[in-house]
């Protein structure tokens, strides 16, 4: 069921999702409910870490930090321990409702967590900023 859900989604949002991508290309913006749907849809047919947290993430952006905080909040303690994204994610929606002290936490979590060079960095300077 679920998988028929997701190839349904791609199958009928193909088109439209190019057009997405063509608006977005020449400043449209981001489809965010539709990330969020296939997101969703996603977590349905293979959940996994990384798809409860990109879900987080696109829900934060389409309906408000604080629904993308309350799934990220009702993710398991031991899994997102070590998970890098989740902390950067949390740290993005904590600023976007003006937690300094929250994102500013996440942040350094996440930079802690960040094993590439590059990466880790990029994180550093964004706190300088």
């Amino acid at each position: 069921m679920a998988q028929r859900a997701v190839a349904s989604a791609a199958s009928s949002s193909r088109p439209r999702s190019r057009a997405r991508h063509a608006r977005r290309l020449y400043g449209g913006g981001t489809p965010w409910p539709t990330i969020a749907a296939l997101c969703a849809a996603l977590n349905r047919v293979t959940p996994s870490i990384g798809v409860r947290v990109g879900e987080a993430s696109a829900v934060g952006e389409a309906q408000g930090a604080g629904a993308g905080l309350a799934l990220l909040d009702a993710l398991d303690e031991k899994t997102i321990a070590t998970h890098q994204p989740y902390w950067a994610v949390r740290a993005h929606l904590a600023a976007m409702l003006g937690d300094t002290h929250g994102a500013r936490r996440a942040r350094e979590r996440a930079i802690g967590l960040t094993e590439d060079p590059a990466i880790r960095a990029y994180r550093l300077a964004r706190v300088a900023t």
